[in-house]
C-alpha cells in the first residue's frame, strides 16, 4: 500500500466534499488525469542508439522534440492547482515516480479509486515531422510506464500513446504492450495531420478490436494553428481548440465508416467537455441527409454511430440553466456513454462533485458516470475502493 502523507495537503476541502457526498463508498474512476513532465532521460535509457542520445536531455527545459503551445494557463499563478502540483514533494523511499506521486495524493483526497494517467507534454508530439523520433519516444514512454509506473499500484491505469505517424509501429506497440499490467487501451493525440481513415491503419483497428482494447482520442489546444492565429487571447484559443480537434478526428472516423468496418471497437474522446457533441451530431446528420453518397459505407446516420462512442466529462461546461445541460446529456445518452474525468492538475480540473451535484441525474446515473461506465469499458471487474482504504490506513496510522 502506498503511503500518502495527508499533512499540509492543499486538497483538504476536496476531501470534506467527498466525505459529505459519500464518494468514498462506491468506486470512482478518473478517465483522464495527467503527469506534467515526461522524464526523457529515463525514457532514453530504454532506447538503443542513436535514439538514446537524441532523446536524452543534457540540460533542463524543453524536450526539444515536442512542439509547445503558447499561453499562461495559470494566469500568473492565480490558478493554484498546477503550481501546487509542482510544489508537491515526494517522500523519501516512495516507490511511485515523482511525476506520478502528486496524482496519487490528489486521488485520495478526491475519493478517486482508479486513474488513467496521460503525459501532458506528449500531446503535441504528433506535430514532430520526424516519424522515427515520435516512434522512439512513444516506445520509451511505454516501457517506462509499464515497467516503472504501473507496477507500483493497482489503482494506476493508462492508455498508451500510439506513434500514429507510423501505422506499422502502432501495431507493434499494441502487440508488445497490449497485455501488460495496467494497460487498458491505447491513445492517439488529436493534434496531428495523419488521415486516420487510410487503409494503412486498418490492421491497427482490427488488432485493437480483437484484443477488446478501446482506442482513445485525446485532444489539446494548439494556438499556433493557422485558424487559431486569428484569435488574440489564450481564452479564445483554449475554448475553441479542444473541441475543434476532437470534432475533426471524430468526423473523419465516422464519415469514412471506421465504426461500420469495426463494430466492436470502442472509441473514447477525451478532454473537450460535452457541449460540442450534440452540435456535431446535428451538423453531420444534416449534411448526410443530402450527401449520403459521400459516406457510402454508412448504414445509419452519423449520430447513431456517435451514440455508441464514449466521452469524458471534463471540462464540464458552465451553465446557469440546468435544463440545457440535461438536454445535452440526453442527446448522447450520457448515463451510459459518459466517463468522469478530472484532468487534474490542470487549472480547469473537475472534482467528482461536478457530476455528483448535477440535480437532474439519478443516484444510479451519478454512480455510472463516476465509475461504472469506465470500469465496464476498461474491463475492471472487481473494483477496489482504493481511496477509502488509503484514507482509513492513514487515519489509523496518525491516531485520528
Amino acid at each position: 500500500m502506498i503511503n500518502l502523507n495527508l499533512k499540509d495537503n492543499y486538497l483538504d476541502n476536496a476531501e470534506k466534499q467527498a466525505l459529505a457526498r459519500g464518494l468514498y463508498d462506491f468506486p470512482i474512476m478518473d478517465a483522464d488525469c495527467h503527469y506534467m513532465t515526461t522524464p526523457m532521460n529515463e525514457i532514453a535509457e530504454y532506447l538503443e542508439e542513436p535514439y538514446r542520445s537524441r532523446v536524452r536531455i543534457y540540460s533542463g527545459g524543453s524536450t526539444r522534440h515536442i512542439a509547445l503551445d503558447l499561453g499562461d494557463r495559470t494566469v500568473a499563478g492565480r490558478m493554484k492547482s498546477l503550481p501546487l502540483y509542482f510544489q508537491t514533494k515526494t517522500p523519501e523511499g516512495q516507490t511511485v515516480p515523482k511525476e506520478i506521486y502528486p496524482l496519487m495524493k490528489c486521488n485520495q483526497k478526491l475519493g478517486i479509486d482508479y486513474s488513467i494517467v496521460f503525459p501532458t507534454d506528449m500531446l503535441q508530439l504528433g506535430l514532430n515531422p520526424a516519424s522515427d523520433i515520435e516512434v522512439a519516444i512513444a516506445y520509451g514512454a511505454a516501457r517506462w510506464m509499464t515497467e516503472k509506473v504501473l507496477p507500483c499500484d493497482d489503482s494506476l491505469k493508462t492508455m498508451l500513446y500510439l506513434p500514429f505517424s507510423d501505422p506499422e509501429a502502432c501495431v507493434r506497440m499494441v502487440e508488445e504492450f497490449g497485455d501488460k499490467k495496467g494497460v487498458v487501451g491505447f491513445m492517439i493525440t488529436c493534434v496531428r495531420y495523419q488521415p486516420l481513415y487510410h487503409n494503412a491503419y486498418m490492421p491497427l483497428y482490427k488488432l485493437l478490436e480483437e484484443k477488446g482494447l478501446p482506442l482513445g482520442f485525446h485532444t489539446a489546444s494548439y494556438w499556433m494553428e493557422k485558424p487559431l492565429h486569428q484569435l488574440n487571447r489564450f481564452l479564445s484559443a483554449h475554448a475553441l481548440g479542444f473541441p475543434l480537434y476532437n470534432m475533426i478526428q471524430l468526423t473523419n472516423l465516422v464519415i469514412n465508416g471506421i465504426p461500420e468496418r469495426f463494430p466492436d471497437l470502442k472509441f473514447l474522446f477525451i478532454e473537450a467537455g460535452v457541449s460540442w457533441i450534440p452540435f456535431l451530431m446535428m451538423r453531420l446528420d444534416s449534411d448526410f441527409i443530402y450527401r449520403h453518397s459521400d459516406a457510402p459505407l454508412l448504414t445509419k446516420r452519423p449520430s447513431e454511430y456517435m451514440k455508441n462512442f464514449y466521452f469524458t466529462s471534463q471540462p464540464l461546461e458552465y451553465t446557469d440553466n440546468m435544463k440545457h445541460l440535461e438536454s445535452v446529456f440526453e442527446m448522447f445518452d450520457a448515463e451510459n456513454q459518459l466517463l468522469y474525468a478530472s484532468d487534474y492538475p490542470h487549472q480547469d480540473f473537475d472534482a467528482p462533485a461536478s457530476i455528483y451535484d448535477l440535480p437532474f441525474l439519478s443516484e444510479k446515473a451519478k454512480r455510472k458516470i463516476l465509475g461504472e461506465n469506465a470500469l465496464k469499458l476498461f474491463g475492471i471487474k472487481e473494483p477496489v475502493l482504493h481511496a477509502k482504504n488509503r484514507r482509513e490506513q492513514e487515519l489509523a496510522g496518525s491516531g485520528r
